[in-house]
């Protein structure tokens, strides 16, 4: 009777336990079913998105602005690579400078181009830099100095390299400086003229014509020309006129005399200083590309000798024919 008792105490309990373990497996399960569909629909989400970051190529294809305009979406179908397209300088990255042209770049053909003849005064007395000029691949003249140490060995040299050999007379100046053995002078008579230069004809035996050394007094004496070019004729030589007088007369002269003749244009080096030579240089190429031709005259200086060197290919580039002076007389 004891035991029934302290059972009936207790029943009333269990159907309230029950219950509270029915409702706590009722809420796991909602939570669970809450959390299933969390993750699936973030899942569902962040695949939405990956599905609109990277369309299939058919909806690539038609994909469209909203404004309509094609969008330019990589298709899986591979790109084939693009042809070289030839830009101009505008569209370059980095465009060149192209240099300005010169004023013709049509080949010259050879001889027909500008001439230039180059005169070397003061010859046969420093041979190193003489032979520098002769070797020079271009014609040029070397007019030699009549009574000096090297005149005979210079005018051969010169001579068998295809240059061009003059004599270079000495004759009076103005200024009483006196221009050397073998001189011309205004207080000779006529005989005494022709004397000396036949004498200094003789002495550069190879020279096919003759300039004045000095001469600034003797070029501007007509009755002293006269006789010079009374002996030229005779001995069938050409003249040129080295100007170092504004009122020479020697050029006219000569031509009444027969005497084929001409003047000189440019001096080369009345300073010894190559970037002077060098302009002086491009002065006469100015020159014989205005009038066909031109003669320029320096002396055997090293200066002079770079200068020439230096320019000679870009003269030559330039259409400049070099030529020796007895080709430009007439």
């Amino acid at each position: 009777m004891a035991r029934k008792k302290k059972s009936a105490k207790r029943s009333p309990a269990r159907p309230a336990a029950l219950a509270w373990i029915v409702l706590a497996g009722s809420l796991s399960v909602v939570g669970y079913a809450c959390s299933h569909r969390t993750t699936t629909e973030s899942t569902q989400s962040t695949h939405t998105l990956r599905k609109r970051a990277l369309p299939t190529p058919e909806v690539a294809a038609t994909q469209t602005t909203a404004t309509s305009q094609p969008v330019a979406i990589a298709t899986a179908t591979p790109t084939p690579k693009p042809t070289p397209v030839q830009t101009s300088p505008a569209q370059n990255a980095t465009p060149t400078i192209t240099p300005a042209p010169r004023a013709s770049t049509a080949p010259v053909a050879p001889g027909t181009g500008p001439k230039l003849a180059i005169i070397i005064d003061d010859c046969g007395q420093w041979l190193t830099t003489e032979r520098g000029f002769i070797a020079l691949p271009v014609a040029l003249t070397l007019s030699v100095l009549p009574d000096v140490r090297y005149n005979k060995t210079i005018e051969r040299e010169a001579q068998s390299a295809g240059k061009g050999v003059m004599l270079h007379l000495p004759m009076e100046t103005l200024s009483g400086l006196n221009p050397g053995p073998g001189k011309v002078t205004t207080e000779m008579d006529d005989p005494a003229i022709v004397a000396q230069v036949e004498r200094d004809l003789a002495d550069v035996d190879l020279a096919s014509g003759v300039n004045n050394h000095e001469g600034s007094k003797a070029t501007a004496d007509e009755r002293v020309m006269n006789a010079v070019a009374g002996v030229l004729a005779r001995q069938h030589r050409f003249f040129i006129d080295s100007k170092t007088n504004a009122k020479s007369v020697a050029e006219r002269v000569a031509s009444e005399h027969g005497v084929p003749t001409a003047a000189r244009d440019v001096f080369l080096d009345n300073k010894a200083d190559v970037a002077y030579s060098e302009g002086q240089l491009r002065a006469a190429v100015v020159i014989a590309q205005r009038d066909g031709s031109a003669i320029a005259i320096g002396h055997p200086r090293p200066s002079t000798l770079a200068a020439v060197r230096a320019l000679v290919p870009e003269f030559q580039a330039e259409g400049i024919d070099f030529v020796l002076a007895s080709d430009l007389v007439k």
